[in-house]
């Protein structure tokens, strides 16, 4: 192995970033003036980092994780020092060179290796450590208490249907708009049932929000009615199907009890980093991390969550390998998963081998066919050309024999994300990374040949 580990792309570092402003910070710290005392060796690399004080920052990564430490007061997580370090780590091979850790940095990292949590563990975070409640018996009272209270929530979210398909669909904009529907949503809050909470919020928000609105109206509202009686006669479903309508009305299964209970099954795979997004509602920070089995090929989604105490400490840039157990949670078409034991360091990986448009249409209606309030499914397609609308047209990728086009999601990156998607293509076929849905298609990462996060 090269002595200083497998270097990553100025892309892979850039895809950790929080948010915009710090990739432009890091950016301009990835040069050699600001730093001092760096290296690297093949799971680290660490540097000195002169700041506004006299001290300067400490900033260390484990690459292996990868995690990030820096004495900085930042709540960003990785900080423009970290990402700083590994962009100049990355883009000069002579810049960081080769040796053995400091004190400082050392011990943080031999800490991260003997825990359980760090490399060779369970994923960091991941909550893999056994957390049984003190008293079992208690902890069942309390889920039996919060299922009759959801079931109570199912039964009056039903009769508020019912009343809004008996006045017909014009009365919710004659109501006043969504506002009834945030009542609603309030008391499904109340009821501990946050998936209700979320969908009638959304049934607010459509209307009067367009000239179709009454017809999208009345199919989500299909789709709430169908998901308040399959939980009504949850009872009375397969078990695959019962565990989907849990997560879907918000009940959630902890990671530790996927990763170290009873019944704990993990899938081992050699796992490509598909994509990372970061998305921040101003207190909780969501991390989606996608990714396909080599041998499997199984699609999965790693979530993660951060706040101002708690940073998000699973980053995986897209276009590595991480040979790892993964848990996936129970379902009818199990997506979600849980990162479990790592057996060796991530490193570059190849460019996914991808399907073309009505095969991805297909796995999209197939895992629909499983869990019908699904909004999307993961696909890699292959060989396709974005082409850009025309007089007020949406985009479009078309297949390289040009019989089959998808059009792109209206939610994708603004135009100058679809512009670096054109740009990479240059008119030719591209291996793109997306999800596919009733909107349309929405990518997140494009290879050229080393995989670029949209």
């Amino acid at each position: 192995m090269n002595p200083l580990g497998e270097r990553w792309t100025t892309d892979q570092v850039l895809a950790l970033a929080p948010d915009e402003a710090s990739r432009r910070a890091g950016g301009k710290l990835a040069a050699p003036g600001p730093w001092s005392g760096t290296g690297a060796d093949d799971g680290a690399v660490w540097g000195l980092c002169k700041g506004s004080g006299r001290t300067p920052y400490q900033a260390v990564v484990d690459i292996k994780g990868p995690a990030f430490r820096c004495s900085c007061p930042s709540r960003k997580f990785p900080c423009k020092h970290a990402l700083g370090l590994l962009l100049l780590w990355a883009g000069d091979a002579g810049a960081v060179a080769g040796g053995e850790p400091p004190q400082w940095a050392g011990e943080w990292l031999a800490g991260r290796r003997e825990r359980p949590g760090g490399p060779g563990g369970a994923a960091a975070g991941s909550g893999a450590a056994s957390r049984a409640p003190a008293d079992p018996a208690a902890a069942e009272r309390r889920a039996e208490r919060r299922m009759r209270r959801i079931g109570a929530g199912a039964t009056e979210l039903e009769q508020r249907l019912e009343d809004l398909l008996q006045s017909g669909l014009a009365s919710a904009d004659r109501a006043g708009g969504g506002g009834s529907w945030d009542e609603t949503a309030a008391r499904m809050v109340d009821a501990q049932a946050p998936g209700l909470a979320a969908r009638a919020r959304e049934l607010g928000s459509l209307v009067a929000s367009g000239p179709d609105w009454p017809a999208r109206l009345l199919e989500e509202c299909a789709l709430l009615h169908l998901l308040g009686r399959g939980f009504l006669g949850i009872e009375g479903l397969p078990a695959p199907l019962a565990a989907t309508v849990r997560s879907r009305v918000g009940l959630t299964t902890e990671a530790a009890e996927l990763l170290a209970g009873p019944d704990a099954a993990t899938v081992r795979d050699r796992w490509l980093v598909l994509a990372q997004q970061d998305s921040d509602d101003g207190a909780l920070t969501t991390r989606r991390i996608h990714l396909r089995g080599e041998r499997t090929g199984r699609m999965a989604l790693h979530l993660s969550f951060g706040g101002a105490h708690r940073p998000l400490d699973v980053a995986l840039p897209p276009g590595l390998v991480l040979d790892a157990d993964l848990a996936f949670y129970p379902g009818a078409r199990p997506l979600r998963a849980a990162l479990g034991e790592r057996h060796a360091p991530a490193v570059p990986g190849p460019v996914p081998p991808g399907c073309g448009i009505d095969a991805a249409l297909a796995a999209y209606g197939d895992a629909l066919r499983d869990d019908p309030w699904l909004e999307s499914w993961p696909v890699v397609l292959a060989d396709v050309t974005p082409i850009p609308g025309r007089d007020g047209a949406g985009w479009q990728l078309a297949d390289a024999d040009g019989e089959s086009a998808l059009p792109l999601d209206p939610r994708c990156p603004g135009r100058t994300g679809l512009w670096q998607l054109a740009a990479i293509s240059g008119g030719a076929p591209v291996t793109v990374f997306g999800e596919c849905g009733h909107r349309g298609f929405l990518p997140l990462t494009v290879w050229d040949p080393a995989p670029v996060s949209l």
